[in-house]
């Protein structure tokens, strides 16, 4: 009778412990991977710089071969006013990516102002022209 109670313990415990953890792609992020708050700067910071990256890529795909067919905007937004910085794109695409270019300032300014953001006071001045540059569009300062 001990030989088939520890038998059908043993067995038990090996069952139990050789579960498998279905993954599924579709599913959400573990919790303990997520922001602890949702409404947090970190979680913000994190959004813009997704929505900065996206703008970014959208740029990238396409190819600078003559500077005329670019023009520039400035982005983002400093605490204290004026843009972080000017970003270059194709005119093509221009009615599209100055919406995105657009939302991420708002987005920016809605942020300096919640989380009470401090900055230099620099004025960024916008590029002379733009030159390309082996097939990237580059800003040019005077």
């Amino acid at each position: 009778m001990k030989i088939s109670v520890l038998t059908v313990c043993v067995a038990l415990f090996v069952t139990s412990c050789s579960s498998t953890k279905n993954v599924d792609a579709n599913l959400p992020k573990d919790v303990s991977e997520r922001p602890r708050d949702e409404n947090s700067q970190k979680y913000d910071q994190a959004q813009l710089d997704l929505l900065k990256t996206s703008i970014e890529s959208e740029i990238s795909k396409e190819k600078c071969t003559d500077a005329s067919e670019w023009t520039f905007a400035p982005m983002g937004a400093k605490a204290c006013g004026g843009p972080q910085f000017f970003i270059a794109y194709p005119k093509k695409i221009e009615t599209t990516i100055l919406a995105k270019i657009n939302d991420y300032t708002e987005k920016v300014k809605a942020f300096n102002q919640k989380y009470g953001i401090m900055s230099d006071c620099m004025m960024i001045m916008p590029p002379a022209s733009i030159q390309c540059v082996n097939g990237k569009a580059e800003l040019v300062t005077s």
